[in-house]
């Protein structure tokens, strides 16, 4: 049977319902669509971004690491004292725990310490007094820094509301020496990131420049570079960083300590990238768009940092992100044994010296606080790493 042109309308008066049914169902395929388009000619850098935003714990350790990382750009204006200066009458008082509320209201305080000398051992005692409050300010003036090394000011986030009255506020308590531990914290974490970040810098230029050229090029440069790494490898590392930083001479100054200590962990750090980036650099030279590359005349240089390592920028990334806290962990160790950064020099490695001695131990147990900062430090960068490394994998 032949229907005619106006069956549809003889067949079923109501045919404007179907159309609609239609419209919609042509509109539901055409949103997947649209998003299947948009997955598909996203560039990589997104791509990783959709996939890192799906883990949470990495999301978290990066907003952690914002905030270290605030604070080790501007340490001062963290800080409550001069993370350098002693005080004879101030040693081992202990923590001032800091309250933002007062009778329902935002007015941060401490409870005031005080201090009575045992007749027996002549050793200072401190005790929190809460009948007595130190009310404290935002933005406070204090002593005089720099931020970055450029800009002088005395404004510091949290301070004694009346500092004219010679009022002191120990968050982390003190030293033996009468020092600030939290001001000295907040200063260590510029030093120890700093010499994480730099080492790993350098480890990533001498990984991608030795692996890049022990792959592209094959032959007798990759043997002498794959042997070199080897050699390096078989070396236990610890000894070796120790015995290196024990020849640095004793009077040198911070400046030159750190640069050498940076130098050191950089020197043993890259062998590991630059087996990566070799074996990348094998599988990608025979690629159809790296020989288009070449036989357009393109010169090696440009085949290799603008064609060759794009494709793997994100695994770089994230190789490096995990190999921070393996440096932050060396430096703190060899200041640890007195080995890395001395003193006047800061760091979270050189703070834990303090901790050696059993004794201060157990009259000062928050001198053990800078080995949490290490802990968390190290945790945040290890799983925004994991999130980082599974986010750039393309078969996740």
């Amino acid at each position: 049977m032949v229907l005619g042109p106006d069956a549809a309308t003889r067949i079923s008066p109501a045919h404007e319902a179907p159309l609609k049914i239609d419209d919609q169902a042509s509109e539901i395929m055409i949103a997947p669509s649209e998003g299947a388009e948009a997955f598909y000619v996203a560039p990589n850098w997104k791509l990783v971004w959709w996939r890192f935003k799906k883990h949470r714990l990495a999301l978290v350790s990066s907003v952690i690491l914002m905030f270290i990382a605030i604070v080790a750009l501007a340490p001062g204006f963290f800080s409550t004292q001069d993370p350098n200066a002693t005080n004879a009458k101030e040693l081992f008082i202990p923590i001032q725990t800091l309250h933002f509320f007062d009778e329902g209201r935002l007015r941060p305080f401490v409870y005031a310490v005080v201090g009575q000398r045992n007749p027996k051992t002549l050793r200072m005692e401190w005790q929190i007094d809460q009948s007595k409050k130190i009310p404290l300010r935002f933005f406070a003036r204090g002593y005089e820094y720099k931020i970055l090394g450029l800009i002088t000011t005395r404004i510091h986030l949290l301070g004694p509301a009346s500092p004219e009255e010679g009022e002191r506020i120990h968050l982390l308590g003190t030293d033996r020496l009468g020092r600030d531990q939290w001001s000295r914290l907040m200063h260590g974490s510029q030093v120890s990131l700093s010499i994480g970040l730099l080492a790993v810098f350098l480890s990533i230029i001498l990984g991608i420049l030795l692996g890049g050229i022990s792959g592209y090029f094959g032959g007798t440069v990759d043997l002498i570079i794959q042997r070199l790494i080897e050699i390096l490898q078989s070396l236990p590392p610890i000894p070796i960083w120790m015995a290196l930083t024990a020849a640095l001479p004793r009077d040198w100054s911070v400046e030159r300590v750190y640069f050498a200590i940076t130098v050191i962990l950089s020197l043993i750090g890259w062998t590991t990238l630059a087996r990566e980036v070799r074996g990348r650099f094998l599988a990608l030279r025979e690629e159809d768009f790296v020989v288009a590359a070449r036989l357009s005349g393109c010169s090696q240089g440009r085949i290799i940092f603008r064609h060759m390592l794009p494709t793997f920028a994100s695994h770089i990334i994230a190789a490096s992100t995990l190999a921070i806290p393996v440096m932050i962990i060396n430096e703190t160790f060899l200041s640890f044994l007195g080995l890395g950064l001395r003193p006047p020099a800061i760091s979270w490695g050189v703070l834990l010296q303090e901790a050696q001695n059993l004794q201060s131990i157990v009259l000062a147990p928050w001198l053990l606080l800078p080995g949490l900062a290490v802990i968390i430090t190290v945790l945040a960068l290890n799983l925004l790493g994991d999130g980082l490394r599974d986010a750039a994998d393309p078969y996740h």
